[in-house]
C-alpha cells in the first residue's frame, strides 16, 4: 500500500557543484525536496521505491527502447559526465546489481539526482529501489507499474523524479511553446490536489513535444496511488531556466 509520495524535479542543476555560480537560483528548489523528503521519512514506509525517467537514448531498458528498467540498493551514479567528480550511490552499500541483463550499469540522471538528495538528507529509514521508465511507456503500462510498486509492502513510499516541460521561454532547451504554461499549471494543480485521474489523462503526445520529462513517472504514481487515498500539497512551482520544476507530497 502506498503511504507517502514526494514529486521532486530531475535536473542535474540541483546538485550545486554543477550550477556553480547558478547554484542559489535553485535554493528554493532544493530546499522544497528536502521537506518532500521528510514527509517521506516520516511515513514511517517499509519499502522506498525512486522512479524516475530514463535516458533519452533509453540503453539498458527491460522492454524495447521505451520501456523500463529496475535498479536494486546500492547502484551506483555519477555526475562525471556533467564535468563534476562526484559519485553517488542509491541507499546501502550493495552489490549494485539490478534485475535486468546490465548489472552494472550506472544509474540514469534522473535516479542519480535522487540518489544525491537522498544522501545529502541522510536517509536511512527504508530499503531502496529504483524504477527508470522510458519516455513513450503507455499510460496505461505506467498505471500497472504503479499498481505493483504498491502491492510490494504494507507500507510503500515512493519518490518520483521528473521536469515539466521544457518550454515556457524563447531561451528554454525547447524554444517557447505556448502550450507549456498551461501544461504545467494543470500538472501542477493534479499533484498539489492528489488527482489520480488527472495525471491518468495527461497527454502522452503533448508531453513529449514540450519535453516534459515526468509524464511517465507522473503517472507510475497515479497507479500507485489509486486506493490510498492520499492528500497532496504543491510545495514549489517554478520555471527557471524555462524548464518547469515541481515539488509536491502526498501522504
Amino acid at each position: 500500500m502506498l503511504v507517502a509520495a514526494a514529486v521532486c524535479p530531475c535536473p542535474p542543476l540541483l546538485v550545486p557543484e554543477l550550477a556553480a555560480g547558478a547554484a542559489p537560483e535553485l535554493a528554493a528548489a532544493r530546499a522544497a525536496c528536502t521537506d518532500a523528503l521528510g514527509v517521506l521519512a516520516a511515513a514511517r514506509p517499509d519499502r522506498l521505491v525512486v522512479v524516475g525517467p530514463a535516458e533519452e537514448s533509453g540503453h539498458g531498458l527491460s522492454e524495447e527502447e521505451n520501456g523500463y528498467g529496475a535498479y536494486a540498493e546500492g547502484a551506483r551514479g555519477s555526475f562525471r559526465g556533467f564535468g563534476v567528480d562526484i559519485d553517488v550511490r542509491l541507499g546501502r552499500a550493495g552489490d549494485g546489481a539490478t534485475t535486468t541483463e546490465s548489472p552494472r550499469r550506472p544509474l540514469p540522471s534522473s535516479l542519480a539526482v535522487a540518489a544525491w538528495l537522498l544522501e545529502r538528507t541522510g536517509w536511512a529509514d527504508a530499503p531502496i529501489e529504483g524504477l527508470a521508465v522510458g519516455e513513450l511507456l503507455a499510460a496505461e503500462r505506467c498505471t500497472d507499474i504503479g499498481r505493483d510498486i504498491a502491492a510490494r509492502a504494507e507500507r510503500v513510499a515512493l519518490l518520483v523524479m521528473g521536469d515539466a516541460s521544457a518550454c515556457r521561454t524563447l531561451k528554454a532547451p525547447g524554444y517557447l511553446d505556448e502550450r507549456a504554461e498551461p501544461f504545467d499549471a494543470s500538472v501542477a494543480r493534479a499533484l498539489g490536489k492528489a488527482d489520480v485521474a488527472a495525471l491518468k489523462s495527461l497527454d502522452i503526445e503533448l508531453a513529449r513535444d514540450l519535453k516534459a520529462s515526468g509524464r511517465a513517472p507522473w503517472q507510475v504514481l497515479a497507479g500507485a496511488a489509486e486506493q490510498a487515498g492520499l492528500s497532496g500539497t504543491l510545495l514549489y512551482d517554478d520555471a527557471p531556466y524555462g524548464v518547469g520544476y515541481l515539488v509536491a507530497t502526498w501522504s
